[in-house]
């Protein structure tokens, strides 16, 4: 057509449709956010088509779009050598090397504002259904004047939604190989290393994926795709939630962080979030990449100092501790203490102040607080370096409910620390608190121990005060929560596992110094905290701190036996009570006096150095105390052959008991040495 003045041929090259996934739109949820609405049809839905006026992209010029390769593998990209966009490349497929790829920000400007104004901008949303909106502004409360959820539960899962919440299959074995990998501390984040919420989480059927389905169900974690259809980020977010959320519960479920992905907020988290997924996953190529852009992005001046921060820091804190980075891990402990007294998440207010309306985003900010400060009770119980700070800050946040109840989004009413600590004044009727309610009250009894004065007395009124502390928190659990283990489900409760890890600890702290297990064999054993002499009680009877220690230390290895998928799915603070407890078994063990049951000791030892070597799959620090504990193990051992070569050692004895000691201490190195 020509146009009546200029005479030129107006023609608008129209592009073509985009090829669209076999979906159809599910106008509920899409409400919430568009991106979480596909669902699959059989047969496949039809889409009418829509011209899109702005169009003005030739055929020749978009298949030119799609031959170009968006970014490069971590490997070329490291050599800054170009690469050919295949997976594997052909570069890595040369060189044997692992070829990872992260998606780049360059050129990304954030999550475009959609629609336009008006009568256009709406036309312009319904012709695109599928289009990102952009996020809400937040109020002056910090709450978001746009509804994130359009329920308290979460949406019913879809059978395809983004590729970024499907779960993990391409870990290699339940410890990934990822036992020597220690993530790298120095040099700066390339720019082309990082990845954006927006372009790692893309809508399935527009990005590299393949189109499968995905089965989101939460019993079985199962997958009915190839794990090759995940990107690292991807993949290393589904490793996250899959291995470490449990153990560490104050991020939001992966059903309600989904739809907070295009908040800029909250890359800070999703990068340290994807650092720690990869320590469980076969991609050590990457690590060091990872670490470095989630150590720089918590660390950007830019950053709001917000509770999302705060969740970042502890998230790297406890995977750095884990990989063997303590004097880091501990530095990174002091800024985030200070930052959460700061933005007062300490206070009742806070939760309701940033939680948007959203109870379980309110939960969320309730468990930071409160896993905050089991993490600081951890680092300080078992290194014995730091001062468990948070224990005499003020606070009056409501505890956290129960973990199905935060999983699915049915938040109960909340109840405070005040009635938890008064619980046997309280009705009989009244429900039981929480799992986690019980592992901070573990905490809080680890604290009054670090806040008492040194105790040389063995009848001092201090010691007898705390373990008067640790057997009321026994007799006054509900006889639902008297085992780790849920008589209902079958299945391990971390949060109570973790309590009852912190009680059997505390007591050995408390009473391993007046017992009569001289711990100097074990002074080389100082992979999670420096050696405490022991003076060790020359009397052949045992007294009762030295029962009370033996009782803890068997109860701690006893742990090891409740079911789980893999011992990697526990806290990493595991490993630090194990090597507490082996120094404990090592000491009885180095006894001459006392007649005990070998083959038991001989058991518990094996369970311990097995445990030690399944941690140090993922987490080096495992794999340090095994190798020391294995070291001492040697020491006793020659130690016991140089004192049974005097004849006077046996006397008394039959050959057969002679015999039969000879063979259990054989059999206990032997064990030891091959776990």
């Amino acid at each position: 057509m020509l146009h009546p003045k200029s005479g030129h041929d107006e023609r608008v090259v129209m592009s073509p449709m985009p090829e669209l996934p076999n979906v159809v739109f599910d106008e509920a949820s899409d409400a919430a956010d568009p991106n979480l609405s596909l669902i699959t049809t059989d047969p496949p839905a039809v889409l009418p088509y829509q011209p899109n006026p702005q169009a003005t992209t030739t055929q020749s010029q978009a298949a030119r779009a799609r031959e170009s390769i968006p970014t490069a593998c971590l490997a070329c990209r490291s050599k800054h050598l170009k690469c050919d966009g295949a997976r594997p490349c052909a570069r890595c497929r040369a060189s044997g090397s692992d070829c990872a790829f992260v998606a780049s920000r360059r050129g990304y400007k954030g999550p475009k504002r959609g629609g336009g104004g008006g009568a256009r901008g709406a036309s312009q949303q319904k012709h695109h259904p599928n289009k990102r909106r952009a996020t809400s502004p937040l109020s002056q409360d910090g709450s978001s004047s746009t509804d994130f959820f359009a329920a308290v539960a979460p949406a019913p899962a879809p059978s395809v939604t983004q590729p970024g919440v499907a779960m993990c299959l391409a870990s290699k074995g339940r410890g990934g190989g990822g036992s020597s990998q220690s993530p790298s501390s120095s040099g700066p984040v390339t720019p082309g290393s990082s990845t954006s919420v927006s372009q790692t989480f893309r809508v399935l059927g527009a990005g590299d994926t393949d189109g499968s389905t995905w089965d989101m169900s939460p019993q079985d974690r199962s997958v009915s795709t190839k794990s090759s259809s995940l990107s690292l980020a991807e993949r290393c977010f589904e490793s996250f939630y899959f291995h470490f959320h449990a153990a560490h519960p104050f991020v939001l479920p992966k059903d309600f962080m989904v739809r907070f992905l295009h908040d800029p907020s909250l890359e800070p988290l999703l990068s340290a979030m994807r650092w720690v997924g990869s320590l469980f996953i076969d991609v050590p190529a990457a690590r060091n990449s990872l670490f470095d852009e989630a150590w720089q992005r918590v660390h950007e001046p830019q950053n709001a100092r917000d509770g999302f921060l705060v969740q970042a820091m502890m998230v790297l804190i406890v995977g750095m501790d884990g990989v063997t980075l303590n004097e880091r891990a501990r530095e990174l402990l002091l800024e985030v203490e200070k930052l959460a007294v700061e933005i007062a998440l300490n206070t009742r207010p806070f939760a309701m102040f940033h939680g948007r309306g959203v109870p379980v985003l309110e939960e969320s900010w309730r468990r930071t607080w409160w896993d905050l400060l089991v993490i600081d009770g951890m680092i300080a119980g078992v290194h014995r370096m730091t001062t468990f700070a948070l224990y005499d800050t003020p606070t009056d946040v409501a505890l956290p409910c129960e973990e199905h109840e935060f999983l699915s989004g049915a938040i109960p009413p909340p109840r405070y620390l005040e009635d938890l600590e008064d619980q046997e004044f309280l009705d009989d009727s009244a429900p039981p608190f929480s799992s986690f309610a019980y592992r901070i009250l573990c905490a809080r009894n680890l604290g009054k121990l670090m806040r008492t004065p040194p105790i040389t007395d063995p009848a001092d009124d201090n010691l007898v005060r705390v373990e008067t502390l640790l057997t009321n928190w026994r007799l006054h659990l509900p006889p639902s929560k008297r085992n780790p283990l849920d008589g209902h489900t079958g299945r391990v409760d971390e949060m109570l596992f973790q309590a009852h890890m912190m009680l059997h600890a505390t007591s050995i702290i408390l009473h391993q110094p007046h017992s009569q297990l001289d711990s100097s064999p074990a002074a080389n054993i100082t992979s999670c905290a420096p050696h405490q002499a022991v003076k060790a009680n020359a009397r052949p009877a045992f007294n009762p701190h030295t029962r009370h220690t033996i009782e803890a230390a068997t109860a701690i290895s006893r742990l090891v036996t409740l079911p789980v998928p893999s011992l990697t799915t526990h806290t990493h603070f595991f490993t630090c009570v194990l090597t507490l407890s082996s120094i404990v078994h090592l000491s009885k063990w180095a006894l001459h006096f006392v007649q005990y049951d070998d083959d038991d000791l001989r058991q518990l030892l094996r369970l311990n150095v097995g445990a030690l070597s399944e941690l140090a799959r993922v987490w080096p620090a495992a794999d340090r105390s095994r190798g020391q504990v294995r070291g001492v193990a040697s020491e006793v051992y020659k130690a016991k052959k140089s004192v049974q070569a005097g004849p006077q050692f046996w006397f008394g004895l039959t050959r057969e008991q002679v015999m039969s000691s000879i063979a259990a201490d054989d059999g206990i190195i032997e064990d030891v040495s091959s776990s």
